[in-house]
């Protein structure tokens, strides 16, 4: 039988060998197109400057939260930023955690019992996978954005059903056919559960908002790391959900809660995102850009992800390699993370990119492609 630490290394060599070993890097310089931060808030002085005058005012905003929000980790300031964020997203209640993965692990550990079926998307986010786990529910996945399939799954159903999509995936860079969906889930009387990662901030405060479809969903997850460039997450729910994920969330419970710092910068990033409109039309302009030059690809026309299917592992490495020697910071998605014949470039467009990193981007892409 292998020692744990020779099975780990063999594991290891294995990937090594197929040139999908993951490693711990340090940011590079270079012209930012694989990082979550859409709209340019993370590297914005102007809200730094925000942020570091609200800290001058209040260094208690600094010091850890001392515990659970159970226990002694509650505050004014966390009381009072959900129930803004509640305002804002027209929801009942809302509820703050300390990044997206935890409020997805919450969510889908205690809301579905073990006498329930939770229907995903074969390309939900892993959390949600993870939290479907914890649960025992019975987890049943659907293809891709295909409604069809959808229903003929919830036609066999005879227990409760939760519904679980993300309103734009971050792999294909595409919307899900959100009203449709709520539709079936109103049709099936299933629970919808829509996550809002990439959504909020590039389209205002996501699709739920735009489509005003905030009485057919039964909880949302809005995410601060992305377009908001800070950490955490929110719940979005009904008040009896908030209760139930108080007292029956394991992540909730039993995690020492988050400075109010984190809480105050996330109040601070939806006053930014207000106030400045401007940078999700310049975003717009961006991703026209790109879809002008012409590459295919599987993604949305108004999406900020745009994947470029390069269905070989080594020769997509080649092409990151290209690109980062030019400067050009990008991400690749290699199998198995993604089906075989599925590997893929995901660029990342950004309000602050320039066209003429666009355009030359694009045309190194062009000579693998």
């Amino acid at each position: 039988m292998l020692s744990n630490s020779t099975r780990f290394q063999e594991s290891l060599n294995k990937r090594k060998e197929e040139g999908t070993l993951r490693r711990l890097r340090l940011q590079s310089d270079g012209a930012d197109f694989y990082s979550n931060d859409y709209l340019g808030f993370a590297k914005s002085k102007e809200l730094q400057h925000l942020l570091l005058q609200k800290i001058i005012n209040n260094p208690q905003l600094l010091s850890g939260s001392t515990g659970s929000r159970l226990i002694s980790g509650n505050s004014d300031i966390a009381v009072s930023v959900e129930n803004c964020i509640a305002q804002k997203h027209k929801f009942e209640s809302a509820l703050l955690f300390p990044s997206g993965y935890n409020a997805n692990l919450a969510l889908f550990s205690t809301l579905p019992s073990r006498q329930d079926v939770v229907i995903v998307d074969e390309q939900i986010h892993r959390s949600v996978h993870d939290g479907c786990k914890l649960s025992n529910a019975k987890k049943l996945k659907f293809r891709h954005n295909d409604l069809e399939d959808l229903e003929n799954i919830l036609k066999r159903q005879e227990n409760q059903c939760y519904i679980a999509i993300e309103s734009l995936y971050s792999m294909e860079g595409d919307f899900a056919p959100i009203q449709e969906i709520a539709q079936l889930a109103d049709q099936y009387k299933a629970s919808l559960i829509v996550d809002e990662a990439h959504a909020f901030g590039v389209f205002g405060y996501g699709l739920i908002e735009k489509y005003q479809l905030q009485h057919q969903i039964s909880a949302a997850v809005v995410t601060y790391g992305k377009a908001l460039g800070g950490h955490g997450a929110a719940i979005l729910c009904n008040e009896t959900e908030k209760s139930y994920l108080i007292n029956f969330a394991s992540p909730f419970i039993y995690s020492t809660s988050a400075q109010d710092f984190q809480w105050v910068s996330i109040k601070t990033g939806y006053e930014f995102l207000d106030q400045n409109h401007d940078l999700g039309i310049q975003l717009q302009d961006n991703i026209k850009i790109f879809r002008s030059q012409n590459l295919q690809s599987p993604s949305m026309e108004t999406s900020p992800v745009q994947a470029i299917v390069i269905p070989d592992n080594q020769k997509l490495k080649q092409l990151q390699d290209t690109l980062s020697e030019e400067g050009f910071l990008t991400y690749a998605i290699y199998s198995p993370t993604v089906k075989e014949g599925s590997e893929r470039l995901r660029i990342c467009l950004h309000s602050f990119n320039t066209e003429e990193e666009i355009v030359k981007l694009t045309g190194i892409i062009k000579e693998f492609v």
